[in-house]
């Protein structure tokens, strides 16, 4: 267990058994000197769509990183779906942090899709898909199989499931990455920034493909973004973020149309000028 795992706490502090998908209590996590989030507190209910905005380096990535477990937090707690992620309850009723095998069983709710898609390069998109639901949920390569095709598929790529990464395009690489993600049926989905790597004739497929999958409802999504249209479209609520903290909450007209904090008129008035 890393040196900087979150203490002990009272459960009766700090537990929290609600029905939020995703549910973060003063969540801090620093690099150095360097504070990225603050306290955080942050409830995402079941199936809403958030999309977290804000300028680099303001910590809105973090928030992912931290509920994938690629970076741990250096203190609070996270649940998600009412489990604690990092911590477990001890028979005195507290919380201790929690090994790596809870941790991985609450992450398996949890899909992330990243800027830079990390396709391994050496399999075909499908064999990119079967790996997780046979690796890690145990289901026959068979069963795989069909499920990959079945994604590949929604993902408007059928025809390319024997194409290794490097035959296909940016745009391609990425709807099978996100295949790839929906393949552990998660509860929650995390998208990092997923069309910044693209070149702008390649965004438009991907974004479709995101608001497939919003439109069915069933799956939490956090989506950091710098596409606005798309925020104000897909999102039923989006969080201004600087400085390691939500600045402003709330629906996509109130915040992309009217902000009240100067910050966010700056930052937003700094993406539509481009």
């Amino acid at each position: 267990m890393p040196t900087n795992a979150p203490e002990p706490q009272p459960a009766s502090e700090v537990s929290d058994k609600g029905a939020a998908a995703v549910r973060f209590r003063g969540v801090h996590k620093a690099f150095g000197d360097n504070v990225v989030l603050r306290d955080l507190d942050l409830n995402v209910e079941p199936g809403e769509r958030v999309v977290i905005i804000g300028p680099s380096g303001s910590g809105k990535t973090t928030i992912l990183r931290v509920l994938m477990t690629l970076e741990r937090p250096d203190g609070g707690t996270i649940t998600v779906g009412g489990r604690h992620l990092y911590h477990e309850e001890g028979r005195d009723g507290s919380l201790r942090p929690a090994g790596e095998k809870h941790i991985r069983s609450v992450r398996s709710d949890i899909g992330m899709v990243f800027q830079h898609f990390n396709l391994f390069p050496h399999m075909s998109a499908l064999e990119n898909i079967m790996l997780a639901p046979v690796q890690v949920h145990g289901k026959s390569k068979s069963e795989a199989r069909a499920l990959g095709l079945e994604l590949l598929e929604k993902v408007g790529l059928a025809e390319h499931a024997n194409h290794t990464p490097g035959e296909l395009s940016g745009g391609q690489k990425q709807r099978v990455a996100i295949a790839r993600s929906l393949a552990t049926d998660p509860a929650v989905m995390l998208f990092d920034e997923v069309t910044s790597a693209l070149d702008p004739e390649l965004v438009g497929e991907v974004l479709s493909v995101l608001r497939d999958i919003a439109e069915e409802g069933s799956t939490t999504m956090l989506l950091v973004t710098h596409e606005m249209g798309f925020a104000r479209e897909v999102a039923d609520r989006v969080l201004m973020f600087d400085q390691g903290q939500i600045l402003e909450d709330g629906t996509p007209e109130e915040i992309l149309r009217n902000p009240q904090e100067q910050r966010t008129k700056d930052f937003l008035g700094a993406v539509f000028e481009h």
